[in-house]
C-alpha cells in the first residue's frame, strides 16, 4: 500500500478509511482516533445500533494491528481475557496460552454485561499493558487499546463499572443517532454489504507508534496547563460535585488536548481543544451531588458548567 509521508496526511487516511463504514459521525471517529493517539483506552457508551461496535471495528481493521473481540457475557471468564497456563500431556512442562488480551486492539463488547471479577482482569492489564500468571509477566502487544462499549438503558443482566475504574477510561464517548440525510446514506451503504470487514489497512502498528510520539511532542503552553489544572480544581470545590476530578484526570485531558491538536492538523494546542475534550475526558472521574444531578441533569453537563466558570487563557 502506498504509505503517507506526513502525520496529517497519515490521520487523514486513517479518518478517510473508517469512514467508509461510519457515517456522519466526524468527530466520534476523531476522537477514538485522539485516544489512540495517547494509547488511552476509550468507552462508548450508548444505545443498540447506532454504530458503536462497527466504529471500534472499523478502527482496528483500518489500523492492520491484531484485532480481538470479547463479547462480554456473564460466563466470560478472566482466563479468557488474561490467558492461562496448563501441563503439556506430552512433556509434563508448563505451557502458557494466551487470552484475548493479546492483540493491538481489543474491542470489549458490552463490558457492563461482565462479571465484576472478569471487568476487574481487563482494567487491571489496561492500566499495567501486562499479564502476570503464575509468578511469570507476559508483554502485551505494543500499542495496545481497549476500545469498550456498553448499552445505557439495560440494568437487566449487567454490573455497573465502578467509579475507580471507570477512571482508567481515557474517555467516555456517545455516538447519538444520524440525522436523516446521513441514514439513508446508511441504507446505502448496508444495501452494497460495505461493512467494517471490507476495510483494508491504510496504516501500520508503526505509524500509530511514530504518531504517538509526535502527539507527545505537541507543545501546550504554560498557560494552558494551568488552565487544565484550574478546570480540575473546580470540579473538586464545586458545591453541586461530590467528588471531583483526581490528577490523572488532569494528565489524561492533558495528554489527549495534545493529541486533539495533532489530529486537527497543528503542532500547538488551543484553547478550543481542551474546552472540546472536557466533557469526554472529565464526565466520567466526578460524582454528582442531589443538587447537581437536579441542576445540571448529567455528569457532561456539570462540565459545561465548570467550563463557563473558570477563565479562558487570552494568549
Amino acid at each position: 500500500m502506498e504509505r503517507p509521508i506526513s502525520p496529517n496526511n497519515t490521520i487523514a487516511a486513517l479518518i478517510q478509511n473508517v469512514e467508509k463504514v461510519i457515517v456522519g459521525k466526524r468527530g466520534s471517529v476523531e476522537l477514538v482516533i485522539t485516544a489512540m493517539l495517547t494509547g488511552g483506552h476509550i468507552l462508548i457508551e450508548d444505545v443498540p445500533g447506532v454504530g458503536k461496535t462497527q466504529l471500534v471495528s472499523a478502527l482496528a481493521r483500518s489500523c492492520g494491528g491484531i484485532f480481538g473481540r470479547l463479547q462480554m457475557t456473564p460466563d466470560v471468564m478472566p482466563t479468557d481475557i488474561t490467558g492461562f497456563t496448563l501441563i503439556d500431556p506430552n512433556t509434563h512442562e508448563r505451557e502458557f496460552r494466551r487470552g484475548a488480551a493479546f492483540c493491538n486492539f481489543l474491542l470489549a463488547d458490552e463490558i457492563n454485561r461482565a462479571s465484576p471479577k472478569s471487568q476487574s482482569a481487563l482494567l487491571e492489564i489496561m492500566e499495567e499493558g501486562q499479564v502476570s500468571i503464575d509468578g511469570e509477566t507476559y508483554e502485551l502487544p505494543h500499542p495496545f487499546i481497549v476500545l469498550a462499549t456498553q448499552n445505557p438503558v439495560e440494568t437487566y443482566g449487567t454490573y455497573h463499572l465502578p467509579e475507580a475504574q471507570m477512571d482508567r477510561f481515557l474517555m467516555k464517548i456517545s455516538m447519538g443517532y444520524p440525522n436523516s440525510r446521513d441514514e439513508l446514506a446508511i441504507l446505502d451503504r448496508n444495501e452494497k454489504r460495505q461493512n467494517a470487514r471490507t476495510l483494508e489497512p491504510v496504516i501500520s502498528c508503526e505509524d500509530i507508534v511514530a504518531l504517538m510520539a509526535t502527539a507527545n511532542s505537541i507543545r501546550c503552553a504554560d498557560n494552558l496547563r494551568e488552565y487544565i489544572i484550574s478546570l480540575s480544581a473546580a470540579t473538586r470545590n464545586a458545591d453541586f460535585i461530590r467528588l471531583g476530578c483526581s490528577p490523572r484526570g488532569s494528565i489524561a485531558l492533558y495528554r489527549a488536548s495534545k493529541a486533539y491538536a495533532l489530529v486537527q492538523g497543528r503542532d500547538y494546542v488551543i484553547p478550543d481543544d481542551i474546552k472540546t475534550l472536557a466533557p469526554y475526558v472529565l464526565a466520567h472521574r466526578i460524582i454528582l451531588t442531589p443538587k447537581g444531578r437536579s441542576a445540571c441533569g448529567s455528569n457532561e453537563g456539570a462540565i459545561r458548567q465548570i467550563l463557563t466558570s473558570v477563565n479562558v487563557p487570552v494568549k
